[in-house]
Parts: structure tokens; sequence; C-alpha cells
């Protein structure tokens, strides 16, 4: 069972996890070290890598600070898994074309895959490709998308823990699980608008033939990421406890323990106003149920 947030750089998180105030670009330099030298954060998320890919040095330089027992769950570059490079400014002249790279098992293998297995080695936890809400009507909607992730993900190097986050609800059906069971990966449950609750996903997604539980809790009902950000800024408390989403994740982790299957439980400071805390109240939340 391993529970971590989402990056570390976070100055508001002084006499939560670090013992004193750093800057977010000092925090993002050293604050990983103090970050994985606490009781409960034996995870950490790496989106960094969904905006462009990094170097099998970057990941080392990452897993020489952190104890061995410490898993870092990185997401895959977004050009895996991006339909469509949508309208922009940040795509330039990509804008609103087609992406050749999308579920190109190749790319994926050269440019996350390696890096993250070289550099990370025995650290590195699920590697994620999170599929952004997209149209799949040119690739044979449902159907057509899991067909083509289970031959991604089938060409893929052995050895790493796959999982898949969607934000099409859609998409979460029997041929959607079957294709993971299949290639011997995992749904990653997040808790996002755009999405049912992590019970009904997990349920949904052949739970019992998973090889891990992986979940995200990355934002609330009726939020988008702009306004909780300035909603929950310097993310230094709780402003909105959702113990309902809490008791579920939880309630999965129990089921997790029980059945001697890997955990992992990433939060984002949007999920309640402070991630490690949330992370301190899930833990608890855990201990009460076993």
């Amino acid at each position: 069972m391993r529970l971590g947030t989402s990056s570390w750089s976070f100055p508001g998180w002084a006499g939560i996890v670090y013992d004193r105030v750093g800057s977010p670009q000092e925090l993002a330099r050293v604050g990983l070290e103090p970050y994985a030298r606490h009781p409960l954060l034996r995870a950490v998320g790496i989106d960094r890598t969904y905006y462009a890919p990094i170097s099998r040095e970057q990941f080392a330089a990452y897993a020489h600070v952190v104890p061995d027992a410490f898993r870092f769950l990185v997401k895959a570059h977004e050009q895996c898994t991006l339909t469509t490079f949508p309208r922009l400014p940040r795509y330039g002249e990509m804008q609103g074309l087609r992406n050749p790279f999308f579920l190109d098992s190749a790319y994926a293998t050269d440019m996350v895959v390696g890096p993250v297995i070289e550099g990370l080695g025995a650290k590195a936890g699920p590697l994620l490709f999170q599929f952004p809400p997209q149209s799949y009507a040119t690739f044979g909607g449902t159907a057509g998308f899991a067909e083509r992730l289970y031959t991604f993900l089938q060409a893929l190097p052995r050895g790493p823990l796959y999982a898949v986050e969607i934000r099409n609800a859609s998409l979460l059906s029997s041929v959607y699980a079957d294709a993971l069971v299949a290639a011997g990966a995992c749904h990653c449950a997040s808790v996002h608008p755009t999405m049912p609750d992590v019970r009904t996903q997990i349920a949904r997604t052949a739970r019992a033939a998973a090889p891990a539980t992986v979940m995200r809790w990355m934002l609330g009902a009726g939020q988008g990421y702009e306004d909780a950000r300035d909603r929950y800024q310097p993310f230094d408390r709780l402003v909105d406890p959702d113990v309902q989403t809490r008791d579920a994740i939880a309630g999965e982790c129990v089921t997790a323990i029980r059945a001697s299957r890997p955990a992992y439980i990433i939060i984002n400071n949007k999920a309640e106003g402070s991630a490690p805390l949330s992370v301190f109240r899930l833990a608890e939340a855990i201990v009460s149920l076993l």
C-alpha cells in the first residue's frame, strides 16, 4: 500500500511535510528527499512527463534521493494518448492536426518506457497512460479504442506496471476491461468530474484480475482545475472535505490489502485543498476498516 501526492513543490506544505518554507523552485529541486522521508508518503506522481518526456538521467536523479521502498507513478507523454492536437497556443502549428504518435508503441517505448525503466529501476511504480476527453469515432468508437489499446499495450516492453486512465465515461465498458486483462494492465480509477465514482469504475474493470489497484483523487465534482487551484491555495488545509470519496477509496484499499494486491493512491491538492492532509485522513480511514 503506497499513498502519495501529485508532485511535491508546494510552499504551503511547510509544517505539514516540510520543516521550513521554501520557494516552488527550491522545493522542485530539493523537496523530494524530505518528502520521501515522511512515513505515510511512500509514493509520488510525476506529472511533468505528460507535457514533455524527460531523460533517463533525470529519472535516476529522482530515484537516487528516495528510499528503496518508495515508488513513482509516472504519466506518459501526451503524444501517446492524444488523437488530435487541441487548438491551444502551446501546440503551435500542430493545433487541430491528427497526432501521428497516438497509441504508437515504438514511440512510447523509446520516449517513455525506456527512460523510466533505465532511470527509476525498481522504484518505478505505475506507468500511466492518461487519455483526455476526446472523440474516438474515427478509431472505431469504444470497441475500436479497446482493440487499439490492447495492441498498443501488448507491444510495450514487459516488466512495468501499465495503468490506463480514461476521461470519456463511455469507454468504461466490458471490451475495455477485457483489453486491460488480456494485456496485463490495470485501470486507474480517477476521481474526476468526467467519470463515475471509483467504486463503479473498479467494479466495471475486472478488479479481481487486475495486477494492482491504482487510483488518483484529482478534482471534486463540479469544479475546474483553475477554480480549485485559486480556491485552495496555498494548499495548507482541507477546504472541502469529501468523506464519501475518501471512504470509497479506503474501502478499495482494504479490498486490495485483503487480496494481497499492490495499491497505489495518488492525491492532488485540488481534491480537498491539501494533498498531504488528504493522505493522512485517508490513512486513518483505511486503518479504521482493517
